[in-house]
């Protein structure tokens, strides 16, 4: 099992026993959580994977972050709850998902740029790190790639940027899926290619340059697109 797989069971781990606790003694609806570093400790677990189960239950509006305080318990309303997006079913679907994802996070990875998050932004090229390790090692890399997608996700600082595309999960590993399968073999002039997009979208989101960033993450994305539907392109 990879790093990056390893760290994804342990954050579901994690999250579940954070599940747990909410609404208990001290977890109580609008009670400010433990802070990171406490946490992490409690829970006998490294700051990174805590922040994934910590972002999952933002994602789902469990909890919220407010700057400089730290995050708190919420009342899970219904409309909380995610949306179930359903699954690809024809061509021009995948079609009509892979351009909804250029427009959707273009725009998350050009306000994870102007927002610069120190720490988010360390998650991400945590992520794109793990990811080209993935691919040097000969792995198909998918949990990685969305891993790392994920990441700018939660960069953005918007939980509802973060919770549509925790939704779109399943669609976006099969729309991966099969862009890998009609594109051939991963060759390593592509693995590189596919990195090399990766990190121009992080290096834009460090340099603060939301239309760069904007521009890195739709080129990336467009490829998939090329590929499936005609053209030339080298997106994951």
């Amino acid at each position: 099992m990879n790093h990056a797989s390893t760290d994804r069971l342990l954050s579901d781990k994690v999250y579940e026993q954070l599940l747990a606790l909410l609404g208990s003694e001290g977890f109580e609806i609008h009670a400010r959580l433990p802070g990171e570093i406490e946490l992490a400790r409690r829970l006998s677990v490294s700051r990174p994977v805590l922040r994934q189960a910590l972002a999952r239950l933002r994602a789902e509006g469990r909890i919220s972050a407010r700057k400089g305080s730290g995050n708190y318990v919420e009342a899970l309303k219904p409309q909380a709850e995610i949306v179930e997006f359903g699954s690809l079913s024809s061509i021009p679907d995948i079609q009509s998902f892979l351009d909804f994802r250029c427009a959707l996070e273009g725009e998350i990875a050009a306000r994870a740029a102007a927002r610069r998050d120190p720490e988010a932004v360390a998650e991400i090229v945590r992520r794109h790190a793990g990811f080209e390790r993935a691919l040097q090692a000969g792995n198909p890399g998918i949990d990685e790639d969305i891993a790392f997608h994920a990441a700018v996700a939660a960069a953005c600082g918007n939980r509802f940027f973060e919770m549509t595309m925790t939704a779109l999960v399943a669609q976006t590993r099969f729309s991966i899926d099969l862009v890998r399968q009609l594109s051939g073999p991963f060759s390593a002039e592509r693995r590189q290619r596919v990195v090399a997009e990766h990190g121009a979208i992080v290096q834009a989101i460090e340099a603060g340059d939301a239309e760069r960033a904007r521009a890195a993450m739709v080129a990336h994305l467009q490829g998939g697109i090329a590929r499936l539907f005609g053209g030339r392109g080298a997106a994951g």
